[in-house]
């Protein structure tokens, strides 16, 4: 399995320095990288004043000669704000800058102030977003020109120019309805399962894949494996439950009423108007973790049981519910102890060897100490021989 983070990036209070917040961002995406993450993702938002990429290829772009392997994703393009020929160009002129380490996550947009800024109803979004994600995929796979008049933009005998670097990864993001696994079946896409743990969103899940499955047998293609199946939920592991609660308590209040006043996306609903309630409903409704590495574990592992047959890959939120240290450290505990669980049990020939090294030392140990006090014996001899022959 494959782990990273999707850091959209939200930064409460937004009363802190926001150059340093973004700055900050580029450290732990380094950091993600060192860690051994296989991927991190970055949001594109222009309102609410907290979420501060505001085009993710550009992140992308500014981070990857920053990082060594680390894929990096859009998590995600809102495709209705934009033409998808100028897209579908950047996507390409990314893959060959990176040189196929970035991963490119689609979405209808999350805030609806943001397309009401641009004259968009926020409910001509979704219908807006399959009928780009038609246009963007012919860009992208076909040398053929495209030509298209809608009610947002025209193309005439549209093409790119550059053919991709890599095999692209693209990603169709989904909540709890099907018209994300709708669409991604459609063209034999991934899923990105933004709302994974939310109430209604856990429960859609099985589902969803059979949805993806289906829609890619209807249209005739080829459908993505469950290996490319991303899921996202939020997460804080400290070395004790205790630790981790007291670690929330620095911003998770600013969290919740961020989602629950200004983004008010109906996608994510946290409930709880105290500090107390909050956590409670985090930890009991089994949104997140706020807890120890050990129950890191058990959330992917039911997350693999809800699914009914597995993804590929889970992204903990980076919400900034904790401090910066704190966050630090909570990624750091999950590197060390979660991953190698899923990953091949990494650890396990460590244990193996640990373990063996055990059993063999009583035996071993008296060869040795026999072999030393030989060594010594002889050291000995030879010592009285050199000392006779000097008398003599």
């Amino acid at each position: 399995m494959r782990f990273g983070i999707f850091h959209t990036p939200f930064h409460l209070p937004n009363t802190q320095n926001p150059n340093l917040a973004l700055r900050r961002d580029v450290e732990l995406v380094k950091l993600y990288d060192m860690l051994g993450f296989d991927e991190v993702w970055f949001g594109e938002h222009h309102s609410g004043g907290c979420e501060l990429i505001v085009d993710p290829l550009t992140f992308i772009a500014h981070v990857a000669p920053q990082t060594q392997r680390i894929k990096l994703g859009t998590g995600v393009i809102s495709l209705p704000y934009h033409n998808p020929l100028w897209i579908a160009e950047r996507i390409i002129f990314v893959d060959h800058l990176t040189r196929g380490r970035a991963k490119y996550g689609l979405g209808v947009g999350a805030l609806p102030t943001d397309a009401h800024m641009i004259g968009m109803d926020p409910t001509e979004q979704r219908p807006a977003f399959e009928e780009a994600v038609d246009v963007l995929m012919h860009l992208l796979r076909s040398d053929e020109p495209i030509s298209i008049k809608t009610d947002r933009y025209t193309l005439n005998d549209a093409r790119v120019m550059l053919k991709p670097y890599s095999e692209l990864e693209v990603l169709i993001a989904a909540v709890i309805s099907p018209s994300g696994p709708r669409i991604a079946g459609k063209h034999g896409l991934a899923l990105l399962s933004i709302a994974a743990t939310m109430e209604g969103g856990a429960d859609a899940l099985a589902g969803h894949w059979d949805v993806v499955e289906q829609r890619a047998l209807d249209f005739g293609v080829l459908p993505a494996g469950r290996d490319s199946w991303t899921l996202l939920g939020p997460m804080h592991i400290a070395e004790t439950r205790e630790q981790a609660m007291e670690d929330v308590r620095y911003g998770i209040d600013a969290w919740f009423d961020y989602m629950q006043n200004v983004s008010a996306s109906p996608q994510f609903s946290p409930a709880g108007e105290t500090t107390e309630d909050r956590i409670a409903w985090v930890v009991d409704s089994g949104v997140g973790v706020i807890g120890t590495p050990d129950e890191a574990v058990r959330q992917v592992r039911r997350l693999q049981e809800i699914t009914a047959g597995g993804f590929g890959s889970y992204l903990i939120m980076g919400n900034e519910w904790a401090s910066h240290a704190a966050t630090r450290r909570s990624v750091e505990l999950f590197a060390e102890y979660v991953m190698p669980v899923f990953q091949n049990d990494s650890t396990s020939r460590l244990r193996d060897s640990e373990q063996w090294c055990r059993e063999q030392r009583s035996e071993l140990f008296d060869r040795q100490a026999t072999a030393l006090d030989q060594a010594a014996a002889r050291h000995r001899a030879e010592q009285e021989v050199r000392r006779a022959s000097l008398v003599g």
